[in-house]
């Protein structure tokens, strides 16, 4: 899995699984392209995880395979700029996976129904791919500092014990008396309902002062101060997408500074050939066969070029 925030995120309406989802893929493509559909979300996206993933492919493989899937419509990478409560933005880079095909179009309307969507529960659990390198830590430290008790709520405390037991019906000089000890267990974290039990429980059948029974067990059950450690803790705050923009999905440039052509930029798009991504193409000059001398001294002799190497390299004492 990918640190949180980052990683498969699905794009959504897509159909049922069904044989025929990347049937229009090369073999080794429909092969990554089934072994990505059925990663959780959140699941690790970069060529170099997934080929220590999978148990056939390298890195180079799953990179070239990457590149075609996107260019079939399955992939695109998406930056989308984060504005949060506070103020503060930040651009973050979301990997965006379709088992259902789709075009340049869709993807385009999709990017664009992201602007202005509401990502407090992301921005909370993480962001991915981080630009700002202070903006890397997604949740905020704040710290928790012991808030002073309301001053009615101690002697509220102290009043209410009649209702809890009718031996403790405290005067109202009692609870005035009494409040300084109460807001001392309310500031080293005690709740109410603590501060009940330790003045109600076990009490004798008759209880005739209950007002220096309070100040006894008030004293002598009084709980540890608490630690002064800060607590680290998230903080929520309202987070939008503020703008979207798509990104190539192998070498991270984005619309700002090139043009993006289904997924790719044209730097990476450079130099793939038609065959490098159509469904079983193999040029034939690949292909093992007989060729023809030519005008060549033997031309009329017919050569089996495949077996003609091999006798070459096992003359030269090649493997």
């Amino acid at each position: 899995m990918a640190k949180t925030g980052y990683g498969k995120r699905s794009a959504g309406d897509e159909a049922p699984h069904a044989d025929a989802d990347f049937a229009h893929l090369s073999p080794r493509d429909r092969d990554l392209a089934v072994f990505i559909d059925h990663l959780h979300e959140g699941h690790a996206m970069g060529y170099k995880a997934l080929a220590a993933e999978h148990p056939r492919y390298g890195q180079q493989a799953c990179r070239t395979s990457l590149r075609r899937i996107t260019l079939a419509g399955h992939l695109r990478w998406i930056k989308e700029h984060i504005t949060v409560e506070d103020n503060s933005m930040r651009w973050v880079t979301r990997t965006y996976w379709s088992r259902t095909r789709r075009s340049a179009e869709w993807w385009a309307e999709f990017a664009r129904k992201l602007d202005g969507k509401d990502v407090t529960e992301d921005y909370q659990l993480g962001l991915a791919r981080v630009e700002e390198a202070q903006a890397a830590q997604a949740a905020e430290d704040i710290d928790v500092v012991d808030a002073e008790p309301e001053p009615d709520t101690a002697h509220q405390v102290l009043a209410e014990l009649r209702a809890a037991d009718s031996r403790m019906a405290l005067s109202d000089a009692d609870c005035r008396s009494l409040a300084s000890l109460t807001e001392e267990w309310l500031s080293r974290g005690a709740t109410p309902n603590d501060i009940t039990e330790a003045l109600t429980d076990g009490l004798p059948s008759v209880v005739t002062n209950p007002g220096g029974l309070a100040r006894n067990r008030l004293e002598s059950k009084m709980p540890p101060k608490k630690s002064k450690a800060k607590i680290r803790q998230k903080a929520a705050r309202r987070a939008y997408v503020s703008r979207v923009i798509m990104a190539c999905g192998l070498c991270d440039a984005d619309e700002r500074t090139t043009e993006i052509v289904s997924g790719l930029c044209r730097e990476c798009l450079e130099g793939i050939e038609e065959d490098e991504y159509t469904d079983g193409y193999v040029p034939e000059t690949f292909l093992p066969g007989q060729r023809v001398g030519g005008d060549l001294p033997g031309a009329d002799e017919v050569i089996d070029v495949t077996e003609r190497v091999e006798a070459l390299r096992r003359a030269a004492g090649l493997r």
